[in-house]
Formats: structure tokens, C-alpha cells, sequence
């Protein structure tokens, strides 16, 4: 007998116990664009009962070819506003806590004074993302981070990886050699490909702390996402 209950088949398959630690969990996600949309929305359909979205940016034409909140019908509106209502229609008794803000290396302190159960960080510049990761780091918060998925084609070389064993990726190089000056070498959780990113798809950037990007397909980013969302899922689930 199928359950009628929103959530009955995850409930089915990870057991009651796993849902109720799910549900009593608070989970930090840093950048809701390709790849931390995709992580949220696994997160709320899969029963986690509090969601803190920060990312300040609005729904842009170029956004649509890859993110889940993007249509024509929503270019202008807050990107962490739609998720919200999104994850309320999803689940009713869910709390959301959207926050319109950009993540600076001076806000991350006061943003996870909360307290929360997991960060997943999906941040594309470099300052602010680095300041995340030091500051679970060196707090003890369980974190699991997003390398670059911009410029891959090739489902099969995502996976989980220590940060010091990626390679192929200029923004882990990056993050590699910041933690080794602060004294870290390993430890850090990230998903990333393995994939080489095609240089013809370099897209540059006039922006504070990015100079480039690259060229997206829509199911890379969502793939990053997914990965993310189901490590966080796993640990706090216990499964």
C-alpha cells in the first residue's frame, strides 16, 4: 500500500527514524543559482524541516537555461523568494528562512550564528566562498562544497572528492592553495568533475572577486546540486 502522505515514499525507503531527523534539521544553503537550486529543492522534498537560503541576486534571461526557478515569466523577481514559496507549496510545515543578502567574508559569522546541522556551500566567487569554508572549518560546522561545474559536458566524471585530491578545476586549485596557506590540506568534502572544462566557453566577467565564467548545459549544474543535497541527506538521515 502506497502511502498517501507527501513524503511517505522517502519515508519508505530511509525508515521513520531517518525522516524524523530530517525533519528536525537545519540546513544553511550558501547561493541558490544552477547548482545550490537544485541542492535546496532535494532538500525540501526529501523532509528537511528548516531551510536558510542566502543569495541576493534576481532571476536573469540567462539564468533560464539552467536554473529551477528561472521561466520568462519570473526575470526580475528574488531568486530566493520564489524558492521559498516553491518549498512551501512542496511541504506546508516546512520553514523557510529566504535571505536577500550577499555573502561577504564579514557577514559569514553572524549568518551561521543559528546554528545549523549542515552548510552547503555553492558560492562562485572566490572571497566569500573561502570564508564559508574556513569559517565551518575552524567551527566544526559540517559542510560539503561545490567546485566548478561551468564548462563540463560529461555526467560521468562528477563525484565526491577531499579537496586535495581534485584536479581539471581552476576554482579548487584556487581553494586549494588558500587553505594551505591557512594550514589545511584535507578535510574538506566537495563535489567537482574530473573533466577538463572547455576553454571556448570562457565567458569574462567584470565583477568584484570573478573575473571569468564558463558556458553551462542544464544538466551539469543540476547533477553538482543533487550530489550536494544527497551527501547532506545521507549524514543527517544516517543512512
Amino acid at each position: 500500500m502506497i502511502s498517501d502522505k507527501w513524503e511517505g515514499r522517502t519515508e519508505t525507503l530511509l525508515g521513520a527514524d531517518a525522516m524524523e531527523r530530517l525533519r528536525r534539521s537545519r540546513v544553511f544553503v550558501a547561493g541558490v543559482g544552477g547548482v545550490g537550486g537544485y541542492a535546496a529543492e532535494m532538500l525540501a522534498r526529501s523532509g528537511v524541516g528548516h531551510i536558510t537560503m542566502a543569495d541576493a541576486d534576481d532571476v536573469a534571461p540567462s539564468n533560464i537555461n539552467r536554473q529551477l526557478i528561472a521561466l520568462h515569466s519570473t526575470i526580475g523577481l528574488p531568486k530566493v523568494e520564489l524558492f521559498a514559496a516553491r518549498f512551501r507549496d512542496i511541504n506546508p510545515e516546512i520553514d523557510v528562512n529566504p535571505l536577500k543578502t550577499y555573502i561577504t567574508p564579514e557577514s559569514v559569522a553572524p549568518l551561521l550564528d543559528a546554528g545549523y546541522d549542515f552548510v552547503i556551500d555553492a558560492i562562485d566567487t572566490v572571497a566569500p566562498k573561502m570564508a564559508l569554508i574556513l569559517h565551518c572549518l575552524t567551527h566544526g560546522i559540517p559542510l560539503v562544497s561545490s567546485m566548478g561545474a561551468g564548462g563540463r559536458v560529461d555526467p560521468s566524471k562528477v563525484g565526491y572528492h577531499d579537496i586535495s585530491d581534485t584536479r581539471e578545476d581552476g576554482l579548487a586549485r584556487v581553494v586549494r592553495q588558500r587553505l594551505r596557506k591557512q594550514g589545511i590540506r584535507t578535510g574538506l568534502t566537495v563535489v567537482a568533475s574530473t573533466e577538463r572544462p572547455e576553454r571556448h566557453s570562457v565567458i569574462p566577467l567584470d565583477e568584484p572577486n570573478k573575473r571569468s565564467s564558463f558556458g553551462t548545459i542544464a544538466s551539469i549544474p543540476a547533477i553538482f546540486g543533487i550530489f550536494l543535497a544527497n551527501h547532506v541527506i545521507r549524514k543527517i538521515s544516517g543512512i
